[in-house]
């Protein structure tokens, strides 16, 4: 697998290291209001479990499945809800972790259909924000890091579900997409 990788974007130990300090930031902006944590399938299951055992205060968790890049898709298909939450969210304060924002398409559709279940409120967290000349059509509230245009994989971010298993945020070689 490490043959397949083109460049290192951001390793293990500053994703660790961004992940305490946003666990600090969403603390600190919720205060001590309980939520409901979202984290959408599949490419967030990770940064989901490290940035949880971070934030000490009561919460509950459930999760969506969206689809906006499916298998060996390295541009955004538009936004699928494949496994819609199963918890009643009325009334409830919603945080949607996801893995990264591109387009702002996924976090935007996932935000509306919860405040259609009329949820209290809903914020957005991204480890990964692109740097694209188009703004996102929704800004994430909590954003881990800022990246190049590229096609990244790894800390569970998929390539036609490989890789998400990497520590590291990675850049592929092109000869793996052909």
């Amino acid at each position: 697998m490490q043959e397949d990788i083109r460049d290192i974007l951001i390793d293990r130990y500053a994703i660790q290291a961004r992940v305490y300090r946003m666990a600090q930031e969403i603390a600190a902006q919720l205060g001590d209001h309980e939520f409901v944590l979202m984290p959408l399938l599949t490419g967030s299951i990770i940064f989901t479990a490290d940035l949880v055992r971070h934030l000490p205060r009561r919460m509950q968790i459930d999760v969506m499945a969206v689809s906006s890049y499916p298998g060996r898709a390295t541009t955004n298909q538009g936004t699928r809800v494949l496994y819609p939450t199963q918890f009643n969210v009325a009334g409830k304060n919603v945080l949607v972790i996801d893995d990264i924002l591109d387009s702002g398409n996924t976090l935007r559709a996932v935000r509306e259909l919860l405040l259609e279940q009329n949820a209290a409120a809903v914020k957005t967290c991204v480890l990964l924000q692109k740097k694209l000349p188009k703004p996102p059509a929704l800004k994430a509230d909590f954003v881990g890091f800022e990246i190049p245009d590229e096609f990244v994989v790894g800390y569970g971010l998929d390539y036609n579900g490989y890789y998400r298993n990497l520590p590291d945020i990675a850049v592929l070689h092109p000869r793996v997409f052909s």
